[in-house]
């Protein structure tokens, strides 16, 4: 017996020890990931590459920390100003060669944000040094970077398809009515169309006349960049009737394209990393065999400047949601305690409000309407930056603005507000359920999921909503010196592009994020040359930083074969695209059926942006409705 419990112990003991040894092993591996800097191994020549396998964002959300541990595929975000920063040092840097652009899986940015990146490769190219692009097959946004380069590689059994902006979008009135929910809309607004999917089967007249009218300005605004940039190309001619382009290739799209100017190179990855070779130098130890330098590192070794007078840069970005949340989500309460915060310690002589969003709650964007009067009261100069987007709530939050700026393809305006209760009445007597009671007023148990609203209600609610219509287009008026008649009429809801934004009177000048921190300072009476952007963020906490290690990219990712192996053809980007925009139809009615019951949001505005799809369980409902359809694998 005692050898039988001492045999025991020692079980015991050893377990004990590898548990142990598996949690040093464990925080070891998390101090080590926490504790590398990307840009802590010195930077020899070679040349840059910007493997941009992910959507381009404002402000990217935080990755998953157990998800990247567990080996899970962790879709990548890039941050804008990080791009672009990386560019412009790599422009007067002698160690930089020449830049790679990979577009293999590019996620595609709003035509705002396309376009800034496009003219920062255009300054890189314009210095003498050479920018080589390749992908299997190009999309719209991704040729508006590629024609920027020096050299546009392609697949030749892949090429580019351009379909320009629009198309169609899932109308859910059929579906409602089958499932018996009652929808009931209250909203201000003649182009207010982000509630049409509920309550139509088609687009209604005012909704095609104004996505008429704005998709023919960014079209023109992305043919324009693309003819600057490459004045011999016949692309225009491609857009409009590539059937003829291919079929005198006698089907070989990529041809097609060589014969178009459209690309300058076919070849597969092998052969375009000996191209990158030669200009950048040869290096047999890389798996894509040329010397090069990784973007993380890159960034790293470029960072913020860190003297001179601060500006504060508050980014509102993505959806204006009540109370808390992480990156890439603009919640109210966690964007007014960033500025506050900033306000008590960052010594700031000027704010800069960076808008990047489609709006959301009203109660959430005049929290952040507030905070931004806070740091105007004490007599700080603000001035709005406007990203890609910046609608609806994005445009309420910009009007306590001393002057606003605009790329000519941001998309703004969608003034505007709505509100969305459903009830299920009707869903619920199909089952045998029904509701009865009484109240003691009018208003008692109402909105009642049983039995539905009634008139009392509905008057309350579609009163509440022109009441809030009219204290958006009241702040409108205010800030740009316009007449409530004139905001009513450039209103209802309508969206536009930033170039008629600026002609009607919506945004004041065209610029960049640094055009505005330079603005800002001088309005602060600051030598523009002098200041420093203080970015008004949440700082990562360690897990997010340990997704982002294990996340980041690797040394010789580019071109190696993990990279290849998935459809990258015009094909399957654009069976992509269109799981895309099922994911975007399917997180838009969630966001319409859980968020606030007052929104001014701007929800046909996320189709001409980045594809960053829904959420884990919104791609698990649409396979589950494929799979019921017969429509899956």
């Amino acid at each position: 017996m005692k050898l039988v419990r001492a045999a025991w112990r020692l079980l015991v003991g050893v377990k004990d020890a590898l548990v142990l040894v598996a949690m040093l092993l464990f925080f070891a591996l998390i101090f080590a990931a926490l504790s590398a800097r990307p840009g802590s191994r010195p930077i020899t020549d070679g040349a840059l590459v910007l493997a941009l396998d992910g959507p381009v964002v404002e402000q990217p959300e935080e990755p998953a920390a157990f998800a990247a541990l567990s080996g899970q595929d962790v879709p990548r975000q890039f941050r804008l100003r990080d791009v672009l920063r990386a560019l412009e040092a790599a422009r007067t840097d002698a160690r930089v060669k020449a830049v790679v652009l990979d577009l293999d899986r590019y996620g595609g940015a709003y035509p705002a944000a396309a376009g800034e990146m496009a003219d920062a490769i255009g300054r890189v190219r314009r210095a003498g040094k050479p920018v080589l692009a390749y992908a299997s097959g190009y999309t719209d946004s991704g040729y508006r970077l590629a024609a920027a380069a020096s050299e546009i590689w392609v697949n030749p059994l892949a090429g580019a398809l351009f379909t320009g902006p629009g198309g169609s979008q899932p109308y859910l009135k059929g579906l409602i009515d089958r499932l018996g929910v009652n929808v009931h809309v209250y909203r201000v607004g003649r182009f207010k169309a982000a509630v049409e999917p509920l309550i139509r089967a088609d687009q209604s007249p005012e909704a095609r006349e104004a996505n008429r009218a704005l998709y023919s300005v960014l079209l023109e605004q992305w043919l324009d960049g693309v003819r600057r940039a490459r004045p011999n190309a016949r692309v225009a001619e491609f857009l409009a009737q590539p059937q003829r382009f291919v079929l005198a290739a006698n089907g070989d799209i990529a041809q097609a394209n060589r014969a178009a100017g459209v690309v300058d190179r076919l070849g597969d990855r092998a052969e375009f990393n000996r191209r990158v070779a030669e200009v950048a130098g040869a290096d047999a130890t890389k798996k894509d065999g040329y010397r090069r330098i990784g973007y993380d590192q890159w960034v790293a070794a470029n960072p913020l400047p860190t003297r001179g007078d601060a500006v504060g840069v508050l980014t509102v970005a993505g959806n204006i949601v009540d109370g808390e949340a992480g990156p890439g989500t603009a919640a109210g309460d966690t964007i007014a305690d960033a500025l506050n915060k900033g306000l008590a310690t960052g010594n700031l002589k000027a704010l800069v409000v960076r808008v990047d969003s489609p709006g959301g709650s009203v109660l959430a964007s005049e929290r952040i309407r507030q905070a931004i009067l806070t740091a105007k009261g004490r007599g700080l100069p603000v001035v709005v930056s406007m990203g890609g987007l910046a609608a609806s709530g994005g445009y309420w939050v910009s009007t306590p603005a001393d002057v606003i700026f605009a790329e000519p393809g941001t998309i703004t305006g969608s003034i505007g507000i709505f509100g969305v209760i459903p009830t299920f009445e009707r869903a619920l007597a199909k089952v045998g359920v029904t509701g009865d009671g009484v109240t003691a007023a009018p208003l008692g148990g109402q909105p009642d999921v049983l039995r539905g609203t009634n008139a009392a209600f509905d008057t309350v609610l579609q009163s509440s909503i022109e009441n809030g219509y009219r204290q958006f287009v009241t702040r409108v008026a205010q800030s740009r010196r316009l007449s409530p008649a004139r905001v009513d009429e450039i209103g209802q809801g309508r969206v536009w592009a930033g170039g008629t934004a600026r002609q009607i009177g919506l945004v004041d000048r065209f610029g960049s994020l640094n055009d505005a921190v330079a603005e800002a300072a001088r309005r602060a009476k600051l030598d523009p040359a002098g200041v420093r952007p203080m970015y008004l963020e949440k700082e990562p906490g360690w897990a997010a930083r340990l997704a982002q290690s294990f996340a980041g990219d690797d040394e010789d990712a580019a071109g190696g074969t993990a990279r290849t192996m998935a459809g990258t053809d015009p094909f399957a980007r654009e069976a992509a695209a269109q799981r895309a925009t099922a994911l975007a139809a399917l997180a838009d009615a969630r966001a319409l059926a859980t968020g606030g019951s007052i929104q001014a949001r701007c929800l046909q505005c996320a189709g001409l942006g980045p594809a960053t799809g829904g959420t884990r369980g919104d791609a698990r409902l649409l396979d589950l409705l494929l799979l019921k359809l017969g429509l899956g694998d």
